[in-house]
């Protein structure tokens, strides 16, 4: 019987009336020939597409300095468990590349590690706390979720906002002096201070439009800016405002008397008996 092979990416198709299987070759899975997986995130998140800045022969290596930081990680770890570290020293190494992971680093993170590279790219590619292309000196991550949606001025004007004070196409660009990078996220955690927004490891919530463009200007500016709410009177997720109930003195809450309910079983018991 005949039977039909050829080779797609790296993977041998094999078809005939009785047989159809799809056999990877050498039983390996390449980041470079793994099927893209498409769904709402920008495409370069799902696979790698090798560039003149950023493919298997870019440089990388920790320092001196982070190398220590790599060996404190992993012995936070039992041994034979080292991959439990991947997230902190993928971190770690996006910090030095100044807030993006190269191919190389991500290689790199896997030899420590000793595990397969596909290992360390599944973990840089799930997580959005990863950003795998080149972001400007403050990172912008504006969530979108319901709650940021419904509280304040909403999410959606914040977000445009930021595009139109940055002069941005949406989410995903650069400002053309590549000082700000704009991403639209889920939800950061922060709903009751809705509508907020991430820039680099900091919170900024309780945003206004006015709010926001102050705080772009200031960091271009080289000025302080306070994290947290912006409203001048809240402090992290404490009611805005006075208080509106629980004025009177609370006083200690009603305890039963357990020892008094467990001499009235008793009694119920002897009375049965």
């Amino acid at each position: 019987k005949k039977t039909m092979r050829k080779s797609v990416r790296g993977i041998v198709l094999s078809t005939s009336r009785r047989e159809r299987r799809c056999v990877s070759i050498n039983n390996k899975r390449t980041y470079h020939g793994s099927a893209a997986v498409y769904g709402g995130h920008r495409r370069d998140y799902e696979y790698h597409i090798d560039k003149a800045w950023n493919n298997r022969y870019t440089p990388f290596d920790f320092t001196p300095e982070n190398y220590i930081k790599v060996k404190q990680i992993i012995a936070k770890y039992p041994e034979q468990y080292e991959r439990a570290a991947a997230i902190p020293v993928l971190d770690l190494a996006q910090r030095q590349c100044g807030g993006w992971l190269p191919l190389t680093a991500m290689q790199k993170c896997a030899t420590i590690l000793g595990v397969p590279d596909m290992v360390i790219f599944e973990v840089a590619t799930f997580y959005t706390m990863f950003n795998r292309t080149p972001v400007g000196k403050y990172h912008v991550q504006v969530c979108t979720t319901t709650p940021c949606q419904l509280g304040g001025c909403g999410s959606d004007i914040i977000l445009k906002t930021v595009i139109d004070h940055l002069q941005l196409s949406g989410p995903g660009d650069s400002s053309k002096d590549d000082v700000f990078t704009l991403s639209e996220v889920e939800c950061l955690g922060a709903c009751v201070n809705a509508p907020m927004i991430q820039i680099n490891d900091d919170f900024y919530e309780d945003l206004t439009p006015e709010t926001t463009i102050k705080i772009l200007d200031d960091l271009k500016a080289g000025r302080d800016v306070k994290p947290g709410p912006q409203t001048g009177d809240r402090r992290n997720s404490n009611p805005n405002g006075p208080k509106t109930c629980l004025f009177d003195e609370q006083g200690m809450p009603n305890f039963r008397d357990l020892e008094a309910v467990d001499r009235q079983w008793q009694e119920q018991l002897a009375k049965k008996k």
